[in-house]
């Protein structure tokens, strides 16, 4: 059973011998398809969120968990809010690749929105993700003492009033500074404070401080809290159908009767707001499979039904104020990769991204496996022509040398083609050799034929 076997083997050696550049060549192609691609998205990611207790902080943490599946690790920043986060994307280098962004908080992008265009700061949008209310809590204790009057109706009536509007680096500051400039208020007449929000609500509630006012979602827990705290009152923006037509980054909302605490019946009635959306910003540069991964977790994150919106609503592709991420146009259009359902997200992706490359190398290796046939036939062929050379030398030396010696010649010749190991299929042509040399031995044997041939 050794020799069959050893025939085989040196057949396969025949065969991957034959094959190895061209295995070699679809490697260095694969190789090089992947490295320019570079579809292995990076296993962390920082998302730059906004301050403790705030809506960001706590959609960052869901975050964390989904994206935990996937084999993702992402690290929250915490920042002073959306302009921070703003600065920090646009940060040469910077660590942040995703933050959340307010509309409106960016001077640049709320100029462009205003003029219909989008903003082209080398950032691109994953979509809105829900509403951010603009919440005006104040004391109910301060509209008596400085209006005569049990409630706040409008923002022009704010002159003397200690107003919170965050800390520098939040949104609100320059959200503030519009709406105050469209209501033709000077923002001298107000004492604006710019402390953080934990510290603004302390002051708020032991009088220090009149009104505060937050931009964000209802899952803030200081916003929860203020909704439900005696004594202090939210400002019914009566105008925030004006508001939203002169300000396309803002949207009228209303807070529902009962929605906070129906048994309280918190609030007692319909509260108009106006409300900018959030964003989802990411460096244009951010690998295409975190952007998918990031716009699939905020489906899960933000897709359900809210205070402001129903189920479904979000995240959508309205009121953004920079250019989508091919990316996120691409869920948006047509979901998740129809291959993430089946597959690991990781295989996945990685099939998703280089498959256009893998049929361009296929289509261009086919023509060259043609020649794959021809060079094993010849390889295992020209094992056995090599020998006719040698062999035509014994038969033309022939009356010009010794017999003796060509027959030692002859000898080692057949001894070493004896050796020689072919597939079956080439038999044939190892036997016509043998054949051959026979032939030359029987004309060494007969003198008479070798003189005839040297005349």
């Amino acid at each position: 059973m050794r020799e069959p076997l050893r025939v085989t083997l040196l057949s396969f050696r025949d065969l991957f011998a034959t094959a190895a550049p061209f295995v070699v060549l679809a490697a260095a192609l694969l190789g090089l398809a992947y490295w320019l691609l570079d579809p292995a998205p990076p296993r962390q990611v920082v998302l730059a969120t906004g301050q403790d207790q705030g809506a960001y902080a706590e959609f960052g943490k869901r975050y964390v968990q989904i994206l935990r599946e996937n084999g993702i690790t992402v690290r929250l920043h915490s920042t002073a809010g959306a302009a921070e986060n703003i600065a920090l994307l646009r940060q040469p280098g910077g660590d942040v690749d995703i933050a959340f962004v307010q509309g409106g908080a960016d001077e640049q992008a709320a100029t462009a929105r205003d003029e219909g265009d989008l903003v082209d700061d080398g950032l691109v949008s994953l979509g809105s993700m829900f509403y951010e209310p603009v919440w005006l809590f104040y004391r109910g204790e301060s509209a008596t003492r400085l209006l005569n009057a049990p409630e706040l109706n409008r923002l022009t009536q704010l002159a003397g009033w200690r107003v919170n509007i965050g800390a520098p680096g939040s949104g609100v500051p320059n959200l503030m500074a519009r709406l105050l400039d469209a209501n033709g208020i000077d923002a001298a007449t107000i004492a604006l404070v710019r402390e953080p929000q934990t510290p603004a609500v302390v002051g708020l509630l032991e009088g220090r401080i009149d009104a505060i006012v937050f931009a964000s979602a209802p899952e803030s827990l200081l916003v929860q809290m203020l909704l439900q705290t005696p004594g202090i009152r939210l400002l019914d923006f009566a105008q925030a159908e004006a508001y939203a037509r002169r300000f396309p980054w803002l949207s009228p909302v209303t807070l529902p009767r009962g929605v906070v605490d129906l048994a309280r019946d918190i609030p007692p009635a319909d509260v108009r707001l106006v409300a900018p959306t959030a964003t989802l910003v990411a460096r244009k540069g951010t690998h295409p499979a975190l952007i998918q991964l990031f716009v699939q977790a905020a489906q899960q994150v933000h897709g359900g039904a809210g205070w402001f919106h129903k189920k479904g609503d979000f995240p959508n592709v309205r009121n953004v104020e920079r250019p989508l991420a091919k990316e996120a146009q691409r869920f948006y259009a047509s979901g998740p990769p129809v291959l993430q359902r089946y597959l690991p997200f990781w295989l996945a992706n990685l099939v998703d991204r280089m498959w256009p490359v893998l049929v361009t190398i296929v289509a261009a290796l086919i023509p060259l496996s043609r020649m794959l046939p021809p060079l094993y036939t010849f390889r295992v062929r020209s094992r056995i022509f090599r020998w006719y050379r040698l062999l035509r030398d014994v038969e033309g030396a022939i009356g010009s040398r010794p017999a003796d010696e060509l027959l030692r010649e002859l000898d080692a010749i057949e001894r070493r083609v004896a050796d020689i190991n072919v597939p079956l299929s080439f038999a044939d042509e190892l036997y016509s050799l043998r054949t051959h040399i026979q032939m030359v031995a029987e004309r060494l044997a007969d003198p008479a034929k070798a003189r005839a041939r040297a005349a």
